[in-house]
């Protein structure tokens, strides 16, 4: 199969960029792959796309290049097709329009994956009738506004199948959209196996990771952790990522005395071997869409503990087993689960080893599995731009056989007649 991802920039750093990347090498192994950035800001990529899959972009943003389009125009003026609430709405304009609806129109895969909402519209809108059309959601129906989610309804239904990195959220799909003929099929994210040795447990800190934003809910984790010094004061806590909450988190730490123990280490890449130094990794965010993070410290040998938010800690972790899950909010609990496992060796070392096979199950290997079945299902009943209109046909045709068999039943009376 040819198979083509359509991202907003494959030259970035996030979840999504990470997550795509993974699948597609995997994909790489038996197929024909290809990952397309509407946006290109930097020479080379972050992620390293590997030997099997092509990358290329449709808009040049590079300053220093001869082919720099963000003066052009059509790049000034706003987007009419890109959702005007999707969150990246802004950063669409009449240039991305054009080049992302001629690639649609002439794309040769057999499958086209998008990779957000906005994209996932013009898959809907521009692609050309025969690929197989999937929409991926890497965040979650109901972070969505209503203004969002109508669009969605409205053209989703031209897709042939959305993916959701939770059950939950593809049940808020099933439940929220009710796409007729569209398939909703919940693929977690995929994370390689670390390219370091697991984590032996003896490691006196507790590692965590991701943006500095509002919803990680750092802050809480800082205070947690003040619960934990006053009772094991040789443990340190070591926060990965930079964001906007950094400087709030800088003043919250100094307040609380505590900038001998807790570290802003600010972004990481590769994380591999800082997840390995540790002993515990701590999610403490008040809404996650899957939680890659989680996986990433489970996959280096870490038990995990976090907030049983919305929608994704609760899927990956097995409370008890392979890590604890707390209510959100709760810095008492955060502190108290923490120390469970800071204050006995045994247990954080039995979870630690349940983590790093429990965690095996989200190797771009076993997703990409799930993704080849997903597409194979997919193209053996036709692409949504056939599929869609012959289940139309078929509904048309059945309205039509209702209305002649109630028309033949009427006149059968009148005659007395009766109908088989």
């Amino acid at each position: 199969m040819h198979i083509s991802f359509l991202i907003h920039n494959a030259y970035g750093i996030g979840g999504t960029i990470r997550t795509t990347y993974n699948l597609a090498r995997s994909l790489a192994d038996h197929h024909d792959v290809e990952i397309v950035s509407v946006f290109r800001h930097r020479d080379t990529p972050v992620f390293e796309p590997g030997p099997g899959v092509r990358l290329r972009h449709l808009v040049d943003i590079r300053k220093d290049s001869p082919s720099y389009e963000g003066e052009d125009p059509a790049y000034l003026r706003r987007s009419k097709a890109f959702p005007v609430a999707e969150g990246r709405y802004k950063q669409y304009n009449e240039l991305t329009d054009r080049r992302i609806a001629e690639h649609l129109r002439s794309v040769e895969a057999d499958i086209v994956v998008g990779t957000r909402p906005g994209l996932n519209v013009h898959l809907a809108r521009d692609t050309r009738r025969g690929p197989v059309l999937v929409g991926q959601e890497h965040l979650t129906l109901d972070s969505h506004s209503t203004r969002l989610r109508r669009d969605l309804r409205d053209l989703y239904p031209r897709l042939d199948a959305v993916t959701t990195v939770t059950e939950a959220d593809a049940e808020a799909y099933r439940r929220g959209l009710r796409l007729p003929g569209v398939r909703i099929e919940a693929v977690p994210n995929s994370v390689p196996e670390p390219g370091v040795e697991p984590a032996d447990g003896t490691g006196k800190w507790v590692v965590a990771a991701g943006r500095l934003a509002r919803v990680k809910r750092y802050d809480l984790l800082i205070k947690a952790f003040q619960q934990v010094v006053a009772d094991r004061p040789d443990w340190r806590l070591r926060i990965y990522g930079g964001g906007a909450e950094k400087d709030k988190l800088r003043a919250l730490i100094d307040r609380l005395g505590l900038y001998n123990h807790v570290y802003l280490m600010g972004p990481a890449n590769p994380l591999d071997p800082e997840w390995a130094k540790g002993s515990i990794g701590a999610v403490t965010s008040s809404l996650e869409s899957f939680g890659m993070t989680i996986v990433e410290a489970m996959r280096c040998g870490l038990p995990v503990v976090a907030t049983d938010c919305p929608h994704g800690p609760g899927e990956i972790i097995a409370n008890g087993v392979d890590g604890r899950l707390v209510p959100p909010g709760n810095a008492d609990a955060v502190a108290g689960a923490l120390l469970e496992l800071i204050n006995d060796d045994a247990l954080r070392r039995q979870m630690g080893r349940a983590a790093l096979k429990d965690s095996a199950r989200f190797d771009p290997s076993q997703v990409a599995g799930r993704y080849e079945t997903l597409f194979r299902e997919l193209a053996a009943r036709g692409g949504t731009r056939g599929g869609l209109r012959g289940r139309l046909r078929t509904s048309v045709q059945r309205s039509r056989g209702a209305l002649l068999g109630g028309a033949y039943a009427a006149r059968a009376a009148l005659r007395g007649g009766h109908t088989a």
